[in-house]
């Protein structure tokens, strides 16, 4: 699954008329690196939730044949579903096996086909923590992921994971974030992850868009 519902408020005005999802770098529009690494993966089915601006995504999207994979559409509409309950909403289309989930708004080398499914109840990608998130999100510890005490060195969440559709069940329909729940499930100590060095980008302001345009610059 993809996440592709936001508004992208720290993006305007480049997102008032263009969904983040379709802002381009590298002469491509952003949503397509994660499909064509997707479908490198071996994954051939793939949910894309929508809602701001969702007709442009649709429409550029297709069925995915011209990407050799079926996309499937999760519309949100009017109100986006935060992630949690996007993906809650999304779980008819997900089915009965542990899916992998990518933030529409990150760019990453992260070979998706060594991503092992969870041991527990999800598996995460945590990163370096990037200048403008400085103190982090989890601890890593033995393979485990953790809230961490004061003074625990945290990683910061990729927004790449591996859940299973059952850390989604409890959630009743409408906006939910996912932090709570992934949160409740460290504490059953039900959360593994890992540490991935390669590239990572969260594409969350014009300028960081500009640092991933000049990467993919210079390795063009």
């Amino acid at each position: 699954m993809i996440l592709a519902a936001g508004r992208g408020e720290r993006m305007r005005p480049l997102t008032d008329r263009t969904p983040k999802p379709l802002l381009r770098a590298g002469g491509r529009p952003l949503i397509d690196y994660h499909i064509a690494a997707l479908a490198a993966a071996g994954f051939r089915r793939i949910v894309v939730n929508v809602s701001w601006l969702a007709e442009q995504i649709i429409a550029h999207l297709g069925d995915g044949s011209r990407f050799g994979v079926e996309l499937l559409i999760s519309n949100e509409r009017a109100e986006p579903l935060e992630t949690a309950g996007g993906i809650r909403k999304a779980l008819p289309l997900l089915g009965d096996a542990p899916f992998l989930v990518i933030n529409g708004d990150i760019w990453t080398d992260y070979p998706l086909a060594d991503l092992a499914p969870p041991a527990g109840l999800a598996r995460l990608v945590l990163v370096d923590n990037p200048p403008h998130h400085e103190q982090g999100d989890f601890v890593l510890d033995d393979g485990r992921v953790r809230i961490g005490r004061p003074g625990e060195r945290r990683l910061t969440f990729s927004g790449l994971g591996f859940y299973r559709p059952e850390l989604f069940f409890q959630l009743d329909d409408g906006s939910r974030a996912l932090a709570p729940l992934l949160r409740s499930a460290m504490e059953a100590e039900r959360v593994d992850g890992e540490h991935y060095h390669g590239a990572w980008f969260d594409i969350g302001t014009p300028a960081r868009l500009e640092q991933l345009e000049h990467l993919l610059a210079n390795q063009a």
